[in-house]
């Protein structure tokens, strides 16, 4: 937004609580385990006890630095299937059908398929968003591949091109060996124009007067204030604290907003409602050769890894390590996929913790459409309190099918003849988790966030009575103010949510500025031709 509106001639002053994302714990690909659990980067958030999960608390990172969550995330990059967008159409974002999004994705993406392929019509090669691919070099990350195939799933050159559905290479927001955010991309940039401003301050609630956003109450150097807007006031603060914002500002659920001590400006029930998220877990296999990267999991073996990032810009510290994918359907009669996979050539937590004692591979795994819905709220009117988050996982009956079938499909591929050189015993859940029961309790006891929370703020018609926010971003009930991130999103996308995020913030700039958007583009997704009698 600041990159889009600083560059038609608005002035824009972007609001930022957390610190800078200079050095190596972020800027380096390979160390992306480190930053979301560095308090001075992540606003430490959970979620409450988590009644289907052995009432566990889950993480729940949120970026609290330049370039939020996209400072602090894997750097997968997906654009979602092209039904996401059109349910969204349908559920009353007008304007949001994947038509109305591909001219977005292709003006911000800066793409390079550097020798391997990929559909290149359907994707845009001028945009600030640089987009690349790891090298693929190693030899587990192949056979992940290879082995999706040789299960009877189709092959894709470019799941975020016209065919999603399969496995094949995986996209980063990397370039030149660098995490390529949000930041990189475009709020620095945008600060070297005269008419957009940084400043460092705790955004407190949103100043309404008269129906209408004026201002942005923050804290700054421990004195408080009111930054004020001559045009718009833009919420971008996370599926967490965009919701947050609002009911703080009286905004939200009057009965909510009223047992804390809140005015009620406007009353609207959904502000905080349809938190959605997916859920994950980590098949993990030994590997009888030395091929990953266990080898450098010791001391001696990070540090020659950050040197020769450091000084060279190149090695493994150069890429997430995340670079095969796969999109699966789970059954007959699905129509496109609804399962996800990422391989990692270790076996190791995402956080960077409880790594296996050896050398191992994992695939991460998880349903994308769950029809579980959470709710983030109030746990005081004190802004620096932490929101309240219930993501309410596994509540539904399906929830606990599409796992198991996760896991299920997982080891059938892991059984495939391309592993057979590498795969040793299973490591988790282990041959002894097999019965429904059995693996329930695995999932249970292991199942984590994938870090893709939004919803909190959905986006539909005006006359939706849980719509937070109209098609054009604008909050219902107020004038002036707008809501662009993934609390917007109506329903969860295929994949992560970093580029679809980012996909919103260029849309809503031209809906700011009263622009004609962009011209519609009518292609149409590749399907599995007997999607409805064949799983693969």
């Amino acid at each position: 937004m600041a990159y889009r509106l600083s560059e038609a001639g608005s002035s824009v002053i972007v609001i930022e609580h957390g610190g800078s994302d200079a050095g190596p714990f972020i800027q380096m690909p390979g160390a992306l385990s480190y930053p979301m659990s560095m308090p001075m980067y992540d606003w430490g958030y959970s979620s409450e006890p988590e009644a289907n999960l052995d009432n566990r608390r889950l993480a729940a990172p949120r970026g609290k630095v330049v370039g939020g969550s996209s400072s602090i995330n894997g750097m997968v990059y997906v654009r979602g299937h092209a039904k996401d967008y059109d349910g969204w159409a349908d559920s009353g974002a007008q304007g949001w059908g994947y038509a109305d999004v591909l001219p977005y994705f292709k003006r911000m993406e800066h793409w390079h398929p550097s020798g391997h392929g990929g559909d290149r019509g359907w994707r845009g090669r001028s945009g600030p968003l640089h987009v690349t691919r790891g090298s693929r070099n190693n030899p587990l990350t192949k056979a992940f591949v290879q082995a999706g195939v040789e299960a009877g799933y189709a092959a894709t050159d470019d799941y975020n091109g016209q065919q999603q559905e399969g496995f094949g290479p995986m996209d980063a927001t990397v370039w030149r060996g660098r995490r390529w955010s949000a930041a990189n991309a475009y709020l620095k940039p945008a600060l070297k124009r005269e008419s957009c401003t940084l400043v460092r301050a705790l955004a407190q609630k949103v100043v309404i007067e008269d129906g209408r956003a004026t201002g942005v109450e923050v804290v700054r150097k421990g004195a408080t204030e009111v930054i004020r807007a001559r045009r718009e006031v833009v919420l971008a603060a996370s599926a967490f604290n965009s919701p947050k914002l609002l009911m703080l500002s009286g905004i939200g659920p009057g009965a909510h907003l009223a047992e804390h001590g809140i005015d009620v400006v406007a009353d609207r029930p959904g502000v905080g409602g349809n938190l959605q998220d997916h859920l994950e877990i980590y098949l993990q296999m030994e590997s009888i050769k030395p091929v990953s990267l266990y080898s450098y999991w010791w001391l001696l073996g990070k540090a020659w890894v950050g040197a020769q990032w450091l000084f060279l810009g190149r090695g493994l510290g150069a890429s997430n390590q995340f670079e095969s994918a796969g999109f699966i359907r789970s059954a007959a009669g699905v129509e496109y996929p609804d399962i996800q996979y990422h391989f990692l050539p270790i076996a190791v937590r995402y956080d960077g913790t409880s790594a296996v004692k050896g050398h191992g591979f994992q695939a991460h795994v998880g349903p994308m459409r769950s029809k579980s819905r959470g709710r983030v709220s109030l746990a005081s009117a004190n802004p620096v309190t932490a929101p309240k988050i219930e993501f309410n996982y596994m509540s539904q009956p399906e929830d606990w099918d599409d796992f198991r079938k996760c896991v299920r499909l997982t080891r059938e591929i892991f059984a495939q003849p391309a592993f057979a050189p590498f795969a040793g015993a299973e490591i988790q859940p282990g041959p002894e988790v097999d019965t429904d029961a059995q693996i329930d309790g695995f999932i249970r006891e292991h199942a984590e966030s994938a870090y893709h929370p939004c919803g909190t703020c959905r986006m539909g018609s005006a006359d939706d009575p849980e719509a937070v926010v109209d098609p054009e971003g604008r909050v219902i009930g107020v004038k002036g103010l707008r809501v662009a991130d993934s609390s917007i999103f109506p329903a969860i996308t295929n994949g992560n949510l970093n580029g679809p995020s980012i996909m919103v913030g260029e849309k809503m700039s031209d809906h700011l500025l009263g622009r004609t958007p962009l011209p519609a583009e009518n292609a149409e997704p590749w399907a599995h031709p007997n999607w409805q009698t064949a799983q693969r």
